[in-house]
């Protein structure tokens, strides 16, 4: 089974009901999201229209992280999923998506790259605050 982003499915602007009036096209296929995870580097390599290439990432343990206030960035190894708020669910998993809260052995950082667009982990170091 797979995903159809066609709009054969969808009202008229008088409210009336379209007709397919053909089948299901290859370009209008989708897919489903990719939930990368903690664990041994694992990736997938997907043909995309336009003969081009994308790489997810199924499962990855190390991250390019970079400390804004040096300007450097080093691979580390990531820890643990700290926070998801892309979803609940993910949250729980440990599912690492764009903007996830991941611990590293540099300290809490953002994702900033999308693993299952991207291939690749990006994050950058978050600021701890003061306690006043």
């Amino acid at each position: 089974m797979s995903v159809w982003h066609g709009d054969l499915h969808k009202k008229k602007p008088s409210g009336g009901k379209k007709r397919a009036y053909r089948g299901k096209r290859k370009f209008e296929q989708g897919s489903f999201p990719v939930e990368t995870v903690l664990g041994e580097p694992e990736r997938k390599i997907e043909q995309t229209r336009g003969n081009t290439f994308k790489v997810k990432v199924l499962s990855e343990k190390y991250a390019c992280v970079t400390d804004l206030k040096t300007k450097k960035t080093q691979k580390t190894e990531i820890l643990r999923v700290v926070k998801n708020p892309a979803n609940v669910d993910y949250d729980r998993r440990g599912v690492i998506t764009k903007g996830a809260i991941i611990e590293t052995s540099l300290g809490l950082a953002r994702v900033t790259s999308r693993p299952g667009q991207n291939g690749v982990i990006n994050a950058v170091l978050i600021e701890k605050e003061k306690a006043s």
